[in-house]
């Protein structure tokens, strides 16, 4: 007689609120007329994120590590900030997608077809995003959330199949969405080959898909270590793909050109978050007593992340393309401290640097997006940055907001950036990987010249005649900029508060 499975509802219940609102944005799809769509979907997502996030606060009162759905899902410390950190970064994210002008009239128009221009004079919207985006966002909180590896892998589907679709709905340049959306499903999916032949192997060597029995199986099981290595390395790939290390990272700059703004913000947030996340839980909890073995090699995956994300990054001259690079640089900062593993309070240092981090570049990144859909030309956002030049003297207070970003992701005092870089770069040289902060400091310099280069050109160049036309931000807009450059600032002064937590969240990830 099979026993029917053992929920804790309770425990899950987050996850269970962004998925059935996913579902009622699928019923009214599917039943509510066209023009009252957006009027539903937008509350209802909204409050589904900020309902998930309150859930995920008080779980994380008075919460020690727990194993839910059969041993599926670790709800943990770690987790429950990461689930915060990730439905902060959504919440403010699907602010930025209530500019339907984003987004495609009709999906499944040839682009600069009659159709399309139809439905465009009809002022038809694709409201289908906020459903594609919640089913993503549950992907993206069930992901570093993952105890075993098949749940990983279904998380690593629901969280790229809607984003795949995602890319593809910019309502301008719609060639170069489509184009976006078919090179990163393309490649997702090759990644994702990769990733489930690693969880083969390594189930063909433990015999278990749970990952603390990996861990147990390491040193045990005798005659087999081929499989383990290359079980490694398959699974490396695959979730080396979702952060954009090096050499993976080909398709992040031609994916966040392509994607509307607001898709590329949640992708360059929310997605590195999640796939952070799970990164950790897997090399760290089931691989964790073989650092030995996949460290030197992160070691050069880190040195070549930060080395092409800041070269390529100069030679850029697409405002989207440039901020891509820089995500690939930051990805490469972060895993400075991913290598410096050592005893458990190394570890523990280690991660909560790495949870601080991880949240204060996210809302750095979503406003600096943000920003971006303001700045506006005649065939849509204005991505070339000589079409930036001269926007200080335009639009004073918005280049000033953008710059103070570009100033928080060069890491300059007083900045979240600062304190994030610090804090990696600290628990490196703790973890005995000083060569790679040395890496990064020089990086990091390096890295300071194109942001500098942006700010030079918006504050001391001379606006062209036809220069970019600075759209009026919507409510949803004006809120993230103004809620992005604050806690950027409080995360610069004053970030204690936020550490401590993360040191609070980065005690129960382990098991000893």
């Amino acid at each position: 007689m099979i026993s029917a499975p053992t929920i804790e509802y309770l425990e899950i219940a987050p996850l269970l609120l962004v998925f059935g609102a996913a579902i009622i944005g699928v019923l009214v799809e599917a039943f509510a007329p066209r023009h009252l769509r957006s009027a539903f979907h937008i509350p209802l997502t909204l409050l589904a994120i900020a309902g998930a996030f309150v859930l995920t606060v008080l779980l994380a009162v008075d919460k020690t590590r727990t194993v839910a759905v059969m041993g599926a899902l670790a709800i943990d410390g770690t987790t429950l900030f990461l689930w915060g950190t990730i439905l902060v970064l959504a919440f403010i994210s699907v602010l930025l997608m209530n500019d339907e002008g984003q987004f495609v009239a009709q999906a499944a128009a040839v682009p600069g077809s009659a159709e399309e221009q139809e439905a465009v004079l009809e002022g038809q919207a694709q409201t289908e995003v906020y459903p594609l985006a919640l089913f993503a966002i549950g992907g993206m909180l069930i992901f570093p959330a993952s105890n075993d590896l098949l749940m990983l892998f279904v998380a690593l589907e629901v969280m790229s199949l809607p984003l795949y679709l995602l890319c593809g709905l910019a309502r301008r340049r719609r060639l170069l969405s489509q184009e976006a959306a078919v090179k990163y499903f393309l490649l997702g999916a090759f990644s994702s080959g990769f990733l489930l032949y690693g969880i083969a192997m390594l189930y063909g060597y433990a015999g278990s898909l749970d990952l603390a029995k990996i861990s147990a199986a390491l040193g045990t099981v005798s005659g087999m270590d081929p499989l383990l290595v290359l079980g490694t390395a398959l699974l490396g790939v695959g979730m080396l793909f979702k952060i954009g290390a090096a050499p993976f990272q080909a398709w992040k700059p031609d994916v966040y050109q392509g994607a509307p703004t607001p898709v590329t913000a949640l992708m360059a947030s929310g997605t590195l978050v999640a796939a952070f996340g799970a990164l950790l839980r897997v090399f760290w909890v089931a691989l964790g007593n073989l650092d030995w073995d996949w460290s030197p090699i992160l070691w050069g995956v880190a040195i070549l992340t930060m080395v092409i994300g800041v070269i390529l990054a100069i030679t850029q001259t697409d405002i989207k393309r440039m901020l891509a690079y820089s995500s690939i640089a930051h990805a490469g900062f972060l895993l400075t401290a991913f290598v410096a593993t050592g005893g458990p309070e190394q570890n523990r240092v280690a991660l909560s640097s790495i949870l601080f981090y991880l949240a204060a570049y996210g809302v750095t990144t979503v406003g600096a997006f943000a920003v971006v859909t303001m700045v506006r030309d005649t065939g849509g956002e204005a991505g070339h940055l000589s079409r930036w030049a001269g926007l200080g003297k335009r639009s004073p207070i918005l280049a000033g907001v953008f710059a103070f970003f570009l100033l928080a992701f060069a890491g300059i005092p007083l900045t979240s950036g600062f304190l994030g870089k610090y804090a990696v770069f600290q628990a490196a040289v703790a973890g005995g990987a000083t060569p790679l902060v040395i890496v990064g400091v020089v990086t990091s310099a390096i890295a300071a010249f194109f942001y500098a280069r942006v700010i030079v050109l918006m504050f001391f160049s001379e606006p062209a005649a036809d220069g970019p036309v600075i759209a009026a931000p919507t409510v949803g807009t004006a809120l993230v900029v103004a809620l992005a450059a604050t806690v950027t600032v409080v995360l610069g002064v004053l970030p204690q508060p936020m550490l401590d937590l993360a040191g609070a969240a980065a005690r129960s990830l382990f098991v000893y």
